[in-house]
């Protein structure tokens, strides 16, 4: 029998890990020896003093360490995206592959466009939490596209954490800086999901972005998908399989 691919999946701002990457998964099956690891920014009551990405690249280190993988694949969706490059420009020997899927920041050399949405993001800092937690949602999606309703029924105990856990990140990504030319010296493949219904100018334009600056950069589109239904959620069939390919070429 085959190895089993190594995996570390890391979730966004919102939700948790283990119902991010439930769905993805189960479509996974036996094949990988995967790890959904919770953001650091959610270890205590409040964001860590100093809250950083290198924060976030220490978790996963001491993760791949704990489940004793010496080389992974990595994959990153939006703040956990953040924390994923943020890791291989620091660790990426470690790094088999790497997969984003909307990534929340990918450096602070941005396009126009990319900055443009940014200074919307610190605009919001000063709101309640009920109208942050909108506002935020709706600056991610293309014109015209309606966010998703609220599941029904009380909160989840986890999302009181989540408004102080995103401004925390939109700080540290002002913060950031990420080297690109040890990007650019990250050869091994790298996999882009995009939802046709996102916010072109900030992950469309993004993609294109790192589609220059990684040598084996591969862009998949999703047309029906947008940030906050991801398809790692609905479709994690198809993603398992592109995740899949990724993996396996990227051990030949």
């Amino acid at each position: 029998m085959a190895a089993r691919h190594q995996v570390v999946l890391l979730p966004g701002g919102v939700l948790p890990a283990r119902p991010a990457y439930t769905a993805l998964l189960q479509a996974i099956g036996e094949r990988a020896d995967a790890v959904a690891k919770d953001l650091e920014v959610y270890s205590g009551d409040e964001p860590p003093p100093n809250f950083s990405l290198d924060i976030e690249a220490e978790g996963i280190r001491r993760e791949a360490e704990a489940h004793g993988f010496d080389s992974f694949h990595l994959v990153g969706y939006s703040a956990g995206g953040a924390a994923s490059l943020a890791f291989a420009a620091v660790h990426g020997e470690r790094l088999l592959s790497l997969a984003l899927l909307e990534p929340a920041w990918a450096g602070n050399e941005r396009t126009p466009e990319e900055e443009a949405l940014m200074q919307h993001f610190r605009t919001l800092d000063a709101l309640p939490n009920d109208r942050f937690m909108a506002e935020f949602t709706r600056l991610q999606l293309a014109s015209g596209v309606e966010p998703p309703s609220p599941p029904p029924g009380p909160p989840p105990v986890w999302m009181a954490k989540r408004p102080a856990g995103l401004r925390a990140f939109i700080k540290a990504f002002d913060d950031g800086d990420l080297d690109l030319e040890a990007l650019q010296a990250f050869d091994r493949p790298v996999y882009f999901a995009l939802g046709g219904r996102s916010n072109p100018d900030y992950y469309g334009r993004m993609a294109e972005r790192l589609a220059v600056i990684f040598p084996d950069f591969t862009i998949e589109t999703f047309p029906e998908r947008h940030h906050f239904d991801p398809p790692h959620r609905i479709e994690p069939k198809r993603v398992a399989t592109s995740l899949l390919g990724l993996w396996q070429r990227a051990e030949r």
